[in-house]
């Protein structure tokens, strides 16, 4: 998000989902929670240390904004859409 100075791209496909169903699709603006997942240069991202944070599955990377332009150009192959969530109530 624009007003975040960290991307936080997560280790775990459970953490994940439950970062998207249970925050993303309640709490933001459209109620909407996706989970992606891809694939990172294994050099790049040993500039960043593995941060847990809440239980032992909440592992996550702290990747600055100022650097995601090189992230994304160390994502190797395809991003792809694992989990769509929406919190929007249906009539």
């Amino acid at each position: 998000m624009p007003e975040q100075p960290i991307f936080y791209p997560v280790l775990n496909e459970l953490y994940a989902v439950q970062i998207a169903r249970d925050w993303n699709a309640k709490h933001n603006t459209p109620k909407r929670g996706y989970v992606t997942r891809f694939a990172v240069n294994a050099n790049y991202l040993r500039l960043y240390e593995v941060k847990t944070v809440g239980a032992s599955m909440h592992k996550e990377y702290w990747i600055p904004a100022e650097a995601l332009d090189e992230f994304n150009r160390n994502i190797v192959g395809k991003i792809e859409v694992t989990h769509e969530f929406s919190g929007e109530i249906k009539s």
